[in-house]
């Protein structure tokens, strides 16, 4: 079975955001961060259990070289992402999503 994972709109919207604000900083820097998102994605469909919950079922990745992380969902055909939060954002926010 191919695994997937699938953004909410509003993680997809917290991604692009954040790609462009990287971009506007210096040019490249947001296709960089876009790799960075891409490679942790991919580290979670290989393996998505290696990541810690954080509160029930919603699981965080951090990027390594970005100050954000992931939370995610484990789905039987993959993962959805509830959130990408930075770390300067209040780690709290993701729980009024469902």
């Amino acid at each position: 079975m191919t695994r997937r994972v699938v953004f909410r709109p509003e993680a997809e919207d917290e991604v692009l955001e954040a790609r462009r604000g990287y971009e506007e900083r210096r040019e490249g820097l947001g296709a960089e961060f876009a790799s960075a998102v891409d490679a942790i994605v991919e580290r979670i469909v290989t393996s998505p259990l290696a990541f810690p919950c954080t509160h029930g079922e919603t699981r965080r990745a951090v990027l390594r070289r970005f100050p954000y992380a992931i939370y995610f969902r484990v789905l039987a055909d993959g993962a959805i992402v509830v959130l990408a939060l930075h770390g300067r954002q209040h780690p709290l926010r993701w729980q009024t999503r469902s």
